[in-house]
């Protein structure tokens, strides 16, 4: 079965799922999960026929045969069947050329959905290969059954999976990879010379190690990205998906080409996260678990036998049963650890699982109740940032408090929407650096309430310092919390469905956070995992005190993989405290295994996670290709969640209000550039963004502080004292390709004349230089009253890597100290690069048009002809900055590069 496609550097890849384990069996349903995906070739015939065709070799000399094709392998037989076809095409097929090929591929479009379009819509001209393999009869009633699969996918069943226990992998897994990697051809086009072709091997390879990682699930006909209870408002007889959650459904991107196109039958929804099943018996004689199986092969046995009534035959006086885990990572705010933290505009946190855990009987006969208790989990929901440079960074809250509440409020009314009442559990530490974003949430929690919380519905909000109460290593007491939440969880119960139909609902969700959402949210949730299985199996007629029956160790495992799984998923590492969610007791040996944790952790965050977080935006469609231009040129890629024309505009409303103090001056535009990072200067590192302000008579240049979303400085200019502006290149860097794109690299420099009402401001209170602007902007509120209208100390515009235009520029006033009101000074602005890796806006201008659309206006306000005021001429060219740029600089992207890329 097919994940998906993808378009990267006009190379197309089909992502094939070839090896399958099953997990779990719900309803006669196998729920299995991802353990190897082969990446094809589409680019053109030849690639994709030698990728299968060596498949088929690797797989052959892993086992010796076809027959080595278990039912473990999900299409190595398929595989194996498809490549024969592909061997035995001759050129009675009248096959196109590897160009033609190629060439109807590449011109399409390049994004993703292009290729299967193109594939499907002319699948006549690609030969017998693409004609059999996008099919619209799909596969045969065998193939299905071979699969999993229900004969009619209209009308699924529920078959009976295997009863074997299946390995992680197939014996033949590392042939295959090692067969693949050193034979397969480039699969790059030669014409693909650009900065995104060059990362494409490093795509495939961490696409690749993503999928196999085994934290992907699917069912062929059950949803399992839909907790039970939860209303889909589709029918059976649509396809599974169009009938999963998009929440939880990972490669509906990917799978988007093929949805437009009708190929249902191609149409897998996957989901990330984890599924693990145990069966259990109950004595209820004595009130206590009898025995566990912990074997999938023997639970899934288990339940094929209890499906069988006529053969099925259990212990007397004992009751059977089983319990489900499942965890669902929500696509919204995908990605990793420092890299994803806090809400986005649309109040999606990072993260976000949902995790159920499900009782059952191992029948699942409809008689019988069917128990479902979900809980969620998601990082604190404000604006906050930490650094991935530290073992243990400090939290830094972000944006105003007022753009903070409104992403507070989307959450809990998406949180409330979907799960009704909502009870939060805080696990940060009450002193110390955690302390400041813990007392934040509780401010937001607190001010929701007094507004009536959302529709009258108000969150409940408890604040358990985990280390403080647990220090020494006694978890055991989180049953403090516990009791604390006991009234609230016992208001929500859980959901029951009997007879295929639910007769009680769960009235609310626990919402449990930490800073990661890791460790500690882990071991909360476990307990009142434990929680619900005992009430549950109360209402079954068995009273067992699980909290601290020693017997159920089972279970404990059972949650600590779930742990695992999630934390793998966001910090590429097991989960920390492992050993007591698993054996219920902590010691140094658990305490040294988690310093070694933290220490991967800490190398991931500085190494791996930069690029894999491009990927897995890229892949879920939340960024555009050129997001690994973006990654070239700054070993990092942006954060698709946060509106940046959002946070642009309101900076430029903030900055309106502070900063024109003559309330006739009639506003005209305000913008985001980029400027160096002293005045009068046009290479002086860091560069930053900073707002522009026009009104019909002067031009502001605002510093702006865009995490507390405050001024921190301001120069006027009056239009009319504006003597000249250049316009052109502006390369400030050539490290990379893109920021050496003279057509992306675009800016101007404004040449003004000192003036009487030149203003430059601060928010000292007191008038400062340019460097001292820099120093004292950090928190201090804008001065506005006892400001004088004479300007401040001038700087001296930097040498290094200036123009001969800029020279001209600076003039007489190089060596001056005191500015005079005839002296030449300069602005210099750059255009911030448009839509890089985000996905492109429809009405967002290039660099070039909005340069020249910002001058212009300039122009027209100043009432000149812009002929007469604007020159074309480069600011700094390539070949100047090249000499500007340092080989310290070059060495250290270079290192960077070598690590990261």
């Amino acid at each position: 079965m097919e994940i998906g496609t993808f378009t990267v550097a006009s190379s197309s890849y089909l992502i094939v799922i070839t090896g399958r384990r099953q997990v779990a069996q719900l309803w006669g349903t196998p729920i299995y999960v991802i353990t190897r995906v082969t990446l094809i070739p589409l680019s053109s015939f030849s690639e994709a026929k030698f990728a299968i065709e060596n498949y088929r070799k690797a797989l052959e000399s892993g086992e010796g045969s076809h027959a080595g094709a278990t039912a473990d392998s999900d299409t190595s037989e398929d595989e194996v069947e498809r490549a024969e076809h592909v061997t035995t095409i001759d050129k009675e097929d009248e096959l196109p050329s590897p160009e033609r090929v190629r060439s109807a591929v590449s011109t399409s479009s390049r994004d993703a959905p292009s290729v299967a379009q193109d594939v499907i819509g002319k699948r006549g001209a690609y030969g017998r290969f693409a004609e059999r393999w996008f099919s619209k009869k799909g596969w045969s009633v065998e193939r299905r059954k071979s699969l999993g699969m229900s004969p009619d996918s209209t009308n699924p069943a529920k078959p009976q999976g295997p009863k074997l226990d299946k390995p992680d992998y197939d014996e033949h897994d590392e042939a295959i990879e090692s067969a693949r990697e050193p034979q397969t051809p480039s699969t790059i086009p030669e014409k693909d010379t650009g900065i995104v072709a060059t990362l494409i091997p490093k795509l495939l390879r961490t696409t690749r190690l993503l999928l196999n990682s085994q934290s992907f699930y699917f069912s062929y006909d059950h949803d399992i990205t839909r907790r039970i209870g939860s209303d889909s408002g589709n029918k059976g007889d649509l396809p599974l998906y169009k009938r999963v959650d998009p929440l939880f459904f990972w490669n509906k991107h990917i799978t988007s080409a093929l949805a437009e196109q009708g190929q249902d039958q191609f149409l897998l929804p996957v989901m990330q996260g984890f599924v693990e099943q145990r069966a259990f018996t109950v004595d209820p004689s004595q009130n206590s678990i009898a025995n566990s199986v912990e074997n999938i092969g023997e639970v899934i046995e288990l339940q094929d036998n209890a499906a069988s009534s006529d053969s099925f035959k259990p212990a007397a006086n004992k009751r059977d049963f089983l319990v489900t885990l499942i965890s669902r990572r929500s696509t919204a705010r995908p990605g990793l650890r420092y890299l994803r933290r806090g809400v986005d505009d649309n109040g999606n946190t990072a993260n976000f699982v949902e995790t159920e855990q499900i009782l059952s009987e191992p029948s699942w006969a409809p008689s019988s109740k069917v128990y479902s208790f979900t809980q969620i989990r998601g990082s604190i929901p404000l604006f906050f940032s930490q650094s991935p440079y530290s073992l243990k960074p400090a939290p830094v809250l972000k944006h105003s408090y007022e753009t903070n509440h409104n992403a507070f409020r989307r959450h809990f009314a998406g949180v409330i929407s979907r799960y009704g009442s909502t009870q939060v559990a805080l696990l940060v530490d009450k002193h110390g650096t955690e302390a400041k974003v813990g007392e934040e949430y509780e401010k937001h929690a607190k001010s929701l309430n007094e507004e009536n919380g959302i529709s009258g519905k108000k969150i409940g909000f408890e604040w358990f310092d985990f280390h403080h109460v647990c220090r020494g290593m006694k978890f055991e007491n989180v049953s403090i919390l516990m009791d604390t939440l006991d009234e609230a969880l016992q208001f929500y119960g859980s959901t029951i469905e009997l007879d295929g139909k639910v007769t009680q609902s769960q009235k609310g969700i626990l919402r449990t956070s930490c800073m990661d959402c890791l460790d500690r949210t882990n071991v909360v949730q476990s307990a009142c995992g434990r929680w619900a299985m005992q009430k549950q199996l109360s209402e079954e007629g068995v009273t067992i005190d699980l909290q601290g029956d020693s017997s159920i160790r089972w279970f404990d495992i059972m949650w600590a993989d779930n742990g695992d799984a999630i934390s793998k998923q966001y910090a590429s590492t097991a989960a920390l405290k492992g050993d007591y969610t698993r054996t219920r007791k902590r010691d140094y040996r658990g305490a040294l295994n988690d310093f070694g944790l933290t220490l991967g952790r800490y190398y991931n965050n500085i190494v791996n996670d930069f690029f894999s977080q491009a990927a897995i935006d890229f892949l879920l469609g939340r960024v555009s290709e050129e997001v690994f231009a973006e990654f070239e040129a700054n070993m990092m890629s942006g954060d698709p969640g946060m509106s940046v024309s959002k946070v642009r505009q309101n900076a430029v409303d903030i900055s309106v209000k502070i900063v024109v103090e003559d309330r006739t001056e009639e506003f005209r535009g305000g913008w985001a550039m980029i400027t160096p990072h002293e005045s009068n200067s046009i290479r002086t590192f860091p560069f930053e963004e900073m707002v522009l302000l026009l009104t019909d008579v002067a031009l502001y240049a605002v510093r702006f502080n865009w995490a507390t979303e405050k001024v921190s400085a301001f120069e006027r200019v009056e239009l009319k004292n504006i003597t000249r502006i250049y316009r052109g290149t502006y390369i400030t860097s050539t490290l990379s390709s893109f920021q050496s794109d003279f057509k992306r690299n675009i800016g101007f420099v404004v040449q003004y004349r000192m003036g009487n009402r030149s203003v430059a401001r601060v928010n000292t209170r007191s008038m400062s230089t340019v460097t001292d602007i820099r120093k004292e902007s950090e928190e201090q509120p804008l001065a506005t009253e006892g400001a004088s209208n004479k300007l401040p100390e001038s700087s001296q515009p930097s040498q290094a890597g200036l123009t001969e235009v800029v020279k001209t520029l600076a003039g007489d006033s190089l060596g001056k100290k005191t500015p005079t009101s005839d002296e030449i000074r300069i602005l210099a602005f750059k255009a911030i690069p448009a839509h890089l890796g985000a996905k492109a806006q429809t009405n967002e201008p290039s660099e070039t048009k909005l340069v020249t659309n910002v001058c212009e206006e300039i122009a027209r306000n100043a009432e000149r002809k812009p002929e007469d005021l604007i020159e074309e001429k480069d600011i700094i060219s390539l070949a100047e900055a090249k000499k500007s740029t340092g080989l310290i600089e070059q060495w250290g992207h270079s290192l960077k590069k070598l690590v990261w890329a």
